[in-house]
């Protein structure tokens, strides 16, 4: 029998109604959620998405602002930005796009969010209270994965989760995050010795390995919870997973569909970071 879909346009529309309606509430007494998002160069990918990030913000009632800054722009130049955010009082969070240019240091950037407005969730100490299960603004991506959990009533309580992806972005958080929730969790790798005796003992099983279907059907157990997060463009217009998602759907219980899956539950869950930035 095919999967169930892990519809994340839907979700991810419940997610922002509620958004809305919590903004609705903090307006009233009078905060007005801000976001700042800072767009370094030219990257076509990364222009989608600061666009996608706007408008999601305007339909939610979210005041957001955009800083488009030069590829030649200094790493001295968009820290004093980063500075002049941490200080203005309607900015309540700070995402700065990435990737940066070659030039740009990532880590001295990201160290440098005020750890009260980094709703990317990327910051050392927010990292650090992931880890070690305190008060922090969780990761977009990873979130949005344990929201479609949660949606689809599935509780990683007692279950085997298998992670492929080490990435500081979504294999590390998301296998903290499911590790907090009591799944038992094994995080894969491109030095793992069969990646596919691994990945049939999963019942939850999130691909964010960045490989276009790589994870194909003989891989995955009878009924397992399949989240893809990747997103490959193969060829001029085709976007496919890091799942074969037609292989994979007959022999899956739930999966995520590429594109429509994980990626509107990003933004989704970044909206959702910001208000609780402005509600703190």
């Amino acid at each position: 029998m095919p999967a169930q879909i892990l519809d994340g346009k839907k979700i991810a529309a419940e997610v922002r109604a509620e958004v809305k309606e919590e903004v609705s509430r903090l307006k009233a007494e009078g905060i007005n959620p801000g976001l700042a998002v800072v767009l370094v160069g030219e990257d076509p990918a990364s222009q989608v998405y600061v666009r996608n990030k706007h408008r999601a913000c305007e339909e939610v009632g979210i005041y957001s602002e955009v800083h488009r800054l030069p590829a030649a722009t200094s790493q001295a130049e968009l820290l004093k930005l980063i500075d002049q955010l941490n200080k203005d009082p309607k900015i309540h969070g700070i995402l700065v796009q990435l990737p940066l240019p070659d030039h740009i240091d990532e880590k001295k950037v990201i160290d440098a969010i005020a750890l009260e407005k980094d709703v990317d969730g990327f910051s050392p100490a927010n990292v650090g209270n992931l880890v070690i299960g305190d008060k922090c603004f969780y990761p977009c991506t990873p979130h949005g994965c344990m929201v479609l959990l949660e949606k689809a009533g599935i509780d990683p309580k007692g279950k085997k989760a298998v992670v492929v992806g080490r990435s500081n972005i979504v294999g590390k958080p998301v296998a903290m995050m499911l590790l907090a929730r009591h799944a038992t969790v094994t995080i894969c790798h491109s030095r793992t010795r069969d990646l596919a005796a691994e990945c049939r003992q999963a019942d939850i099983l999130i691909a964010a390995v960045g490989k276009p279907e790589l994870i194909t059907g003989d891989m995955i157990k009878e009924g397992a919870v399949v989240i893809d997060v990747g997103i490959n463009r193969v060829g001029e217009k085709k976007l496919v997973g890091d799942v074969h998602f037609e292989s994979a759907a007959q022999k899956a219980g739930w999966i995520t569909p590429v594109p429509g899956g994980v990626g509107p539950m990003t933004i989704a869950m970044l909206l959702k970071n910001t208000v609780e930035a402005a509600r703190r």
